[in-house]
Parts: C-alpha cells; sequence; structure tokens
C-alpha cells in the first residue's frame, strides 16, 4: 500500500511540474529601419517591379553622377530584398546595345518597367533637351536583369502630335494595355497592343488618343501643369500621379508629385475638389520640396508584404553640394503612402522624411 502511494505521489508530482512548465517564447520581430535616401550616387526616375522576391529598380540615364567606380550607365538597374537596401546590378543597354533610333546624342530617360504575359517590357524616353522629335521606345526580356532585346520605338513626337512625348507609364486594365506619357506639353493616353509593343490604332493613334491632363499639347511649356505619370489602381480607381514643377536644377529644383483619380482607366480624372485635371495647379498633393530635401518628384508605387503602399521617388538632398559632377544629383527616396478617409494619399507631412522610419514589411524569404 505505501509503495502505491509513493507511486501515486510521484504521478502527481510530475503531473504538476509539467503543467507548471513555462511555454516556449517566440523571437520578436526585428523592426527595421531606414533613413532617405536610400540608394546613393543616384537613381533618377525610379521604376520599380517585384520579381521572385526581389525588387528591381531602373533609372535614367545620368550624366557623370556615378564617379569612376561606375562610369556612365544606359538605364541602370538596381536590386533589393527590402526596398531599403539597393544594390546595383547592371544596365539594361550598353554604349555598343543603346538605341539609336532618335536624334544624335538623345539619352536614355524615363524608364517604365511592366510584366506583360510571361515578358518584361522596358519602355523608354530616347530625347535631348529641348529636342523637337523625342519619342518613347521599348525593348523586352525575360527576366528584370535582361539581356534586353530593343524593339524600336513605339510613338514618336512628331507622328503622333504631342510635342515632348516622354516620360510613359504602361498598365492592364480591364483586358487592355494603355500607355500614358507626356511632358508639360500635354498628358496624353492611348491603347496598345496585347503585347505591349505598338499602338493599337497604328497610325490613327494621332487621331485616336485621348487628354488626361494639364493643358492641350498645342499651348507653350508651363511648369504648373505636369509630366511624369504613373497609373496605380486601388479598391475601385485609377489614381494618376503627376509631377508639376522643375525637375532638374538642383537645390532650386519646384518638383512636386500631385494625384487625380478616375474609374475608367482614360479619365476623366478629377482632384479632391472635384476639378478635372485639365489644367493648372490640380491635383492633390503627396509629396512637395523640404529644407532637407527639394525637387522630389517622378514616382513608382509598390506594396510590401503588410499590402502597404510605398512610394518611390528622387529627390535632391540640401546636405550636399547642389551639383555633383556635371549636373545635379538626384538620389533615390522612399517613403509610405498614408490614405486619408476619402482615399487620398500623401506622404506623412506632405514632404520626404528625414529621420529614422520603420522600413516596409517584407516576409522572410523561404
Amino acid at each position: 500500500m505505501k509503495k502505491l502511494y509513493a507511486v501515486f505521489i510521484l504521478l502527481f508530482s510530475v503531473i504538476v511540474l509539467s503543467s507548471c512548465k513555462e511555454e516556449p517564447t517566440e523571437e520578436p520581430i526585428e523592426t527595421k529601419t531606414y533613413l532617405n535616401p536610400v540608394y546613393e550616387p543616384v537613381l533618377a526616375d525610379p521604376s520599380v517591379i517585384r520579381h521572385e522576391g526581389i525588387y528591381y529598380a531602373f533609372g535614367t540615364q545620368d550624366y557623370g553622377q556615378w564617379g569612376d567606380e561606375y562610369g556612365v550607365k544606359y538605364t541602370p538597374i538596381l536590386s533589393s530584398e527590402d526596398l531599403v537596401t539597393w544594390t546595383y546590378e547592371t544596365s539594361a543597354f550598353t554604349l555598343q546595345s543603346r538605341p539609336t533610333w532618335g536624334t544624335p546624342n538623345a539619352g536614355l530617360w524615363a524608364p517604365d518597367i511592366v510584366k506583360i504575359g510571361d515578358t518584361f517590357n522596358l519602355y523608354y524616353s530616347l530625347s535631348t533637351w529641348g529636342d523637337p522629335n523625342p519619342g518613347i521606345g521599348v525593348a523586352t526580356a525575360n527576366h528584370p536583369l535582361g539581356p534586353w532585346t530593343d524593339q524600336g520605338p513605339i510613338l514618336r513626337s512628331l507622328s503622333i502630335e504631342v510635342n515632348n512625348s516622354i516620360d510613359p507609364t504602361v498598365f492592364e486594365a480591364e483586358g487592355k494595355v494603355y500607355m500614358i506619357w507626356g511632358s508639360f506639353r500635354g498628358i496624353y493616353g492611348v491603347e496598345l497592343t496585347s503585347d505591349g509593343l505598338a499602338l493599337k490604332d497604328g497610325d490613327q493613334a494621332a487621331n485616336t488618343k485621348t487628354l488626361i491632363a494639364g493643358l492641350d499639347t498645342s499651348t507653350s511649356w508651363n511648369a504648373a501643369t505636369y509630366e511624369a505619370p504613373y497609373i496605380l489602381k486601388k479598391d475601385n480607381y485609377y489614381y494618376l500621379f503627376l509631377s508639376s514643377g522643375t525637375c532638374c536644377d538642383g537645390h532650386n529644383s519646384t518638383y512636386n508629385v500631385r494625384v487625380g483619380r478616375s474609374t475608367n482607366p482614360m479619365g476623366p480624372f478629377i482632384d479632391h475638389d472635384g476639378r478635372s485635371m485639365l489644367g493648372t495647379y490640380r491635383g492633390y498633393q503627396v509629396v512637395l520640396s523640404s529644407s532637407y530635401f527639394k525637387g522630389p518628384g517622378h514616382n513608382s508605387v509598390v506594396q510590401d508584404d503588410n499590402g502597404d503602399y510605398w512610394m518611390l521617388y528622387h529627390a535632391f538632398d540640401t546636405s550636399e553640394a547642389s551639383n555633383f559632377g556635371n549636373s545635379p544629383r538626384r538620389s533615390l527616396m522612399i517613403d509610405l503612402l498614408l490614405w486619408d478617409e476619402a482615399g487620398w494619399p500623401s506622404v506623412l507631412g506632405t514632404m520626404p522624411s528625414n529621420n529614422e522610419q520603420v522600413a516596409p514589411f517584407i516576409a522572410p524569404r523561404t
């Protein structure tokens, strides 16, 4: 009986001790932070896409800003796993392979990277300052890092009858492929072929294009109108982001980002006050200059793994010289888009962040 009692006590003790054992605790997830700018020396007019867990950012061919270590880059490409730590990978083109169908000595500006079907389409502007006949072309590849095969021009200013035809943004909507483009001489839209490589209406596109924002192309250059369009589809709206002001005057740049929206991919687009985007100084203000960063603009928008929207754009850092090398240096920036109750986006304080911020949430790669 005593042995049986002892066994009972032992079993009871084991049960009690087991029930009192501490539950294993999970290691807290480290909160990552970042500080703008997130990439130097330069990445102007960023266009960003995610592929197989990696973000890729494409930028304008800038001049004399990469330094001897890098040299001239014809559409530089960066990569990042977390949107805040970026590495230069390669360029879409070389001196030998770069498109030459435009005006002599034209540069590769304002790229837009899009995946249509299984193919990556890289749209680019081919232009010089004051170019009488700039244009927009496209190259294709099976991966964001290339190799890229140029498919030639989609449109040029004289044939499409839109002055300063640069700055494309291409997107799919309602089973169709559209391109919106323009720079201070009217923002226009057209439908492309299903592969995104040509104008759907061919030579007739000059007659079927749609004025989306700003003033008609016959009007003179006006910094109070827009360039650098970007389309984001969210909920029931197509959000049209645009940049106004001067892009490239260093610390004197007045660039800023505004937004209008529509339930139709080709508009009409209106702003928060119900005004048509067909005019000057229209649009809900998304980001403006601050004493720390000047000329924020020409944006792209991506989502993190929490579903939050992040805007990538360029700006001038006032802590350094206004000029870097032969021209102003526009560094890569990122900030969280905040949405008000009416569904309008802006960055915190409507200015680029200049102190430590919580980074985008990116789920661990498996």
